[in-house]
């Protein structure tokens, strides 16, 4: 998973560029190259790294929870 994430990344990267050198010399295609790379970022980079990362946590760990024990009202408020 680590080497498809490096490959996404490079991709995305290498897309940037080409479409900022695209860019120099106004070239219509330039658009489309960051475009491509913006959409792969986010709707297949992003999600694939958020599921390498947290796939073997507990995710109960990190959620708020709210405990009505704790939160009886002091004699101050």
């Amino acid at each position: 998973m680590k080497w498809i994430l490096r490959i996404l990344l490079i991709f995305v990267l290498s897309s940037w560029g080409y479409g900022g050198y695209l860019n120099l010399y106004e070239d219509q295609r330039a658009d489309v190259w960051l475009g491509i790379g913006i959409l792969v970022l986010a709707l297949v980079l992003m999600p694939l790294f958020l599921w390498h990362r947290y796939k073997s946590r507990k995710l109960e760990d990190y959620i708020f929870k709210f405990d009505n024990e704790n939160s009886k009202k002091s004699e101050n408020q």
